[in-house]
């Protein structure tokens, strides 16, 4: 009997197919992880290997590989969006303006959340605000253990939107599933947003990652065909999702398979981002993310 292949992903369009009936990778069947939200599916796989397969956030991964983890990085992009609109603050709250952010305390699910990372990385190229100049209020701790967080950064009880809410702090980072689920309509910091996040776009040339498909680096090494073909399937879907859209919002724009221009200026800026804010502390090149890649399924980029 084939060796079963456990995989961590979300739900999205693109990935429904991971649960039909009868799904298998050449011959292995698939077992989907029970991770709901995606993100407690992060920390078994950097620090336990517990998936083949995983979902995971570009700044954790980034953190992984500078751990010494052995994860290997596919170039398929699971999710990403604009996060201009992602600093928030509590309607009816007293208006404040992202370059008055300094010496102030804003709340983030953890320091390392990659929403976090694009958002202090808008803060520092657009209003001038180092991450080192604000109080990072912390609900939730790094998904990689050896990582230690800087100096600035605060620990303390309940959800991000409730620290909000209790005016703990001044502005929070919220990613999609929370800004989803808020009630109530928070209100984003950065004016006119919807133009400054096209701007940001126009002028890096891409949409944020958030989320990336990676692999335990042994299964790649020793079973490529198995790997290629899974990561063929990603791309097919991703491919089809965004042929099926004619106006594709920036979630979808977000989508990529391959190395392309858009992903390797994504990955390049997630890089850029989080040396900025000590979020990694050691350079590393976008060649480097991608070489366990390169160098068993080359043929594919």
């Amino acid at each position: 009997m084939s060796t079963t292949l456990s995989i961590a992903a979300k739900s999205y369009p693109h990935t429904a197919f991971l649960a039909e009936p009868g799904f298998s990778v050449e011959g292995h069947p698939v077992e989907l992880a029970a991770a709901d939200p995606i993100y407690k599916a992060f920390a078994p796989m950097v620090r336990e290997l517990r998936y083949d397969f995983s979902e995971l956030a570009i700044a954790t991964y980034l953190q992984a590989r500078e751990a010494g983890a052995p994860i290997a990085l596919l170039p398929v992009v699971l999710s990403g969006d604009f996060h201009h609109h992602s600093l928030t603050r509590w309607p009816g709250s007293a208006e404040i303006n992202p370059a008055d952010l300094a010496g102030k305390r804003v709340a983030v699910r953890a320091y390392s959340q990659t929403t976090g990372l694009w958002v202090r990385g808008i803060l520092h190229e657009e209003f001038g605000v180092d991450a080192k100049e604000v109080t990072w209020v912390t609900t939730e701790e790094p998904h990689v253990a050896d990582y230690v967080e800087p100096p600035n950064v605060e620990r303390t009880t309940g959800k991000v939107l409730d620290v909000l809410e209790r005016g703990d702090v001044v502005a929070a980072v919220l990613g999609p599933p929370a800004l989803d689920g808020a009630q109530g309509p928070l209100v984003p910091i950065i004016p006119n947003w919807r133009e400054a996040e096209e701007a940001w776009g126009a002028r890096h040339k891409t949409v944020p990652i958030n989320h990336v498909l990676t692999v335990r680096r042994d299964l790649l090494e020793a079973e490529p065909c198995t790997v290629a073909a899974l990561y063929q399937a990603f791309g097919d879907r991703i491919e089809a999702r965004k042929a099926a859209e004619t106006e594709p919002g920036p979630r979808v724009r977000a989508l990529r398979f391959g190395v392309t221009d858009e992903l390797v200026a994504g990955l390049q800026i997630a890089i850029d981002y989080a040396l900025q804010q000590n979020v990694i502390r050691t350079p590393v090149t976008v060649a480097e993310l991608l070489d366990d890649f390169t160098r068993h399924l080359g043929d594919l980029a």
